[in-house]
């Protein structure tokens, strides 16, 4: 059940501001407004009031809001008072808060009570987190779309087709003597398969969200002096990495962010892969390879004068099973050639100059087709490992399903551990311990 009592906490970010904003939520809050502002102020209507300390003194004048139950954030009655935006000034009217009994709120606890009271289910509750945290234009796109419902609205469809079949299956199970053979009569291979194509589809969409959430981790791999920091620094568009003739000039891991077509990439410009007695250089080719074992892609800088060596081969055959790795062909100005793509045995090859940016666009494109991106992004949700971990298990359960040939009770089951996984994404379906876990990582005040 949410919590009764009186929450209150800043809910703009810290240091200096034009607008300091503290809220407070919990069951009527018109006794707190009379003595914080003198007065109970209209439903709904912007006020300008003074914020009073205990002995009338004022500390602060501004506006303040009263949203009552149910129809605020939380549900719970919502007094917004909206001040200047000081350090000092907005700690000493949330001292007052507590003097008049309100408690410091948690870390998401304003969201978890909105979840609780039935004002957005648990998908939307955390992309709030995500539309606050969100890193590119893209990424806040999508997480408004997630917190406006169209994620939710996706499992609801879906759970709601499971829940059809699945009256269908316990209505054979409630009557087994008119030995209908229910996978046949009432089509329910068929159904399953159109419920199959269909999270197909959202999961398709969540996987887009999730690259737009957590952003891709690229590593820049290869030989010494093939021009790994050269290409950072034509990505970056300025000079990040020291750039010499010097083999082993790069020791330890240079990390960049840029963004390409709204999708976040962490760029990670690594020590040169050879064999070494220099005791600082094989610590930094150490952090080479920990870094492509968390890498969401690799980048493998290969001199295009030179081609693929058996020191480039056998880079390759270290590399982690299932990494998407694009070959990359530096210093094609060097051979007078002109940046350009090459499909060999279905892997498209990027040919370019680091040194003077030529093809650099032609990258851009292929790297984000490499780690699964598809430009466009309408219908993309925000998705968190959690959502597809859930898509993944409803998926092999409702494969589980198809594969019971006939024996109603188990197809039944899988159906229904199937509705399970996908209702734990909105939270009709969930443990006390994973929501603690997930509001505990929101701000203070949200």
């Amino acid at each position: 059940m949410p919590s009764t009592d009186v929450i209150a906490a800043i809910a703009t970010a810290p240091g200096r501001g034009g607008i300091g904003v503290v809220r407070i939520s919990g069951e009527d809050l018109r006794g707190f407004s009379q003595n914080l502002l003198g007065k109970i102020t209209g439903s709904r209507v912007a006020t300008l009031s003074n914020f009073l300390a205990a002995d009338g003194e004022v500390i602060d004048q501004g506006i303040a809001l009263y949203f009552p139950a149910p129809h605020s954030y939380t549900g719970q009655d919502v007094l917004e008072l909206q001040g200047h935006g000081g350090d000092a000034v907005l700690r000493r009217l949330l001292g007052r808060c507590l003097e008049l009994g309100a408690r410091p709120a948690e870390p998401g606890e304003f969201t978890r009570r909105a979840f609780l009271n039935d004002k957005m289910d648990l998908a939307q509750a955390e992309s709030v987190a995500d539309l606050i945290d969100a890193a590119t234009a893209e990424a806040a796109k999508t997480a408004m779309r997630s917190l406006r419902g169209e994620f939710s609205h996706a499992i609801h469809q879906l759970v709601d087709a499971l829940i059809n079949l699945r009256m269908l299956v316990e209505a054979t199970l409630d009557f087994p003597e008119e030995e209908i053979d229910f996978l046949e009569e009432s089509n329910a291979l068929s159904q399953l398969a159109a419920i199959n194509a269909q999270l197909d589809t959202v999961f398709r969409q969540a996987n887009q969200g999730s690259l737009l959430r957590e952003g891709l981790h690229i590593v820049l791999i290869g030989q010494p002096n093939v021009g790994k920091s050269s290409l950072l620094n034509q990505l970056a568009g300025e000079e990040v990495a020291i750039v010499t003739p010097v083999a082993g000039t790069t020791r330890d891991a240079i990390r960049q962010h840029i963004e390409i077509e709204g999708v976040a990439l962490h760029f990670i410009d690594t020590a040169g892969l050879r064999d070494t007695d220099d005791e600082v250089e094989k610590i930094g080719i150490a952090r080479t390879w920990s870094a492509i074992q968390q890498a969401n892609a690799a980048l493998l800088l290969i001199d295009a004068a030179k081609g693929i060596v058996p020191a480039d081969v056998e880079i390759i055959a270290k590399l982690p099973s299932g990494l998407p790795l694009l070959r990359v062909f530096n210093k094609v100005d060097l051979l007078g050639q002109e940046p350009r793509v090459a499909a060999a045995g279905g892997v498209a090859d990027i040919y370019l100059s680091a040194k003077t940016g030529a093809g650099i666009d032609l990258l851009h494109e292929h790297l984000l087709r490499v780690v699964g991106w598809q430009t466009g992004g309408e219908g993309v949700f925000m998705a968190r490992a959690r959502h597809l971990s859930a898509l993944r298990e409803a998926k092999e359960r409702l494969a589980l399903a198809a594969a019971c040939e006939g024996r109603v009770e188990f197809f039944a089951e899988e159906l229904r551990l199937a509705q399970n996984a996908l209702s734990s994404i909105t939270g009709e379906f969930t443990s006390d311990d994973l929501l603690g876990e997930i509001f505990s990582r929101f701000c203070i005040g949200k």
